[in-house]
């Protein structure tokens, strides 16, 4: 696992590079559009307007996020980086994806309307492209590099995630370089003399964003209901804990995520009966500290001494996992 000092630096890094590139290309983008009256290009407007508002709240993500536990939160506030990252989802969604929609039906079934002084939309486009490449490989290298820090294909790596910033920041910024189709949309305008084409490739746009935020929503949405760590890391946890000579089995491991790099552990332990209870509290005492030292994610450490063949217990257990915990 990355450090948590380091990824929130990177993190903080990518965004303010994504902030700074997309709040130049909205005003060249609007400034084309309005222009040359493309209706892609007002809707890539929308769309880099869209991400400048995504960073800002990413921004609020990570300073509202790293603040410490308190009376009100015991658990702390990393879970606040997943409700500012939900927001936006919902903000790439109603400001990119709808105005780009308005913008395509009003190409196709409004008034025909005729491109003026192409060029400066042309222009626009390719500065945006390689401004938009920038920040992506901003967001690539730090996506990479975590990958590969957890052994892990970035495929796989952007699916397991607890920190949804960076993959926020790669997937809008893949969005935008795909959606530049704008730039075709402007080139058959042009030659055809048809504003269908702007229509459609601002329709594409509005399509393309929706998928961004749908992607987005589903990944906090889970993050925000309480998803288990990796499962790399609950297995390392539970081959850590049956090696424990004070230890008779492992009968349930509850983790939960409650912010990047910040996991709640409660295990559930069969101890050996002929423990004292003086030698049970410094068991678990040590057993606090071990864990601690090996995983570095781990925030919270809950060990309950429960017996192995309580049916209810077992019952509960059986329904979560099956015979996951049981050799």
């Amino acid at each position: 696992m990355a450090q948590r000092s380091a990824g929130g630096g990177q993190s903080t890094l990518t965004v303010l590079v994504a902030l700074g590139v997309n709040l130049g290309i909205a005003v060249m983008k609007a400034f084309a559009g309005l222009v040359t009256g493309s209706a892609a290009l007002l809707s890539e407007a929308a769309h880099s307007v869209a991400d400048t508002t995504t960073e800002g709240l990413l921004l609020t993500a990570l300073r509202r996020s790293d603040r410490p536990a308190d009376r009100r939160h015991p658990f702390g506030y990393g879970k606040e980086r997943y409700f500012w990252s939900l927001l936006a989802a919902v903000s790439i969604f109603a400001s990119g994806s709808l105005f780009a929609f308005v913008e395509g039906g009003r190409a196709l079934l409004g008034e025909p309307a005729e491109e003026t002084d192409s060029w400066v939309g042309y222009a626009v486009l390719a500065l945006a492209f390689v401004l938009e490449a920038t920040s992506w490989l901003q967001a690539l290298r730090q996506v990479r590099a975590e990958a590969a820090a957890e052994h892990r294909s970035i495929l796989r790596y952007l699916r397991l995630v607890d920190d949804p910033t960076a993959k926020t920041v790669l997937l809008e910024d893949s969005a935008a370089l795909v959606g530049l189709i704008a730039f075709a949309g402007l080139g058959l305008h042009q030659i055809t003399g048809s504003a269908v084409w702007d229509g459609v490739a601002s329709l594409v746009i509005g399509a393309l964003l929706a998928v961004v935020a749908y992607v987005m929503g589903r990944t906090n949405k889970g993050l925000l209901i309480g998803r288990q760590a990796d499962p790399a890391l609950v297995r390392a946890i539970y081959d850590r804990l049956v090696e424990v000579p004070e230890v008779e089995a492992v009968v349930d491991l509850l983790t939960m995520l409650t912010g990047a790099d910040r996991v709640l552990l409660c295990a559930k332990l069969d101890f050996v009966d002929t423990l004292t209870a003086a030698e049970l509290e410094r068991a678990c005492v040590r057993l606090d500290g071990e864990l601690r030292e090996a995983f570095s994610d781990l925030d919270e450490i809950f060990l309950e001494p429960v017996p192995r063949n309580d049916p209810d217990l077992r019952a509960r257990v059986l329904a979560r996992y099956g015979n996951t915990f049981e050799r």
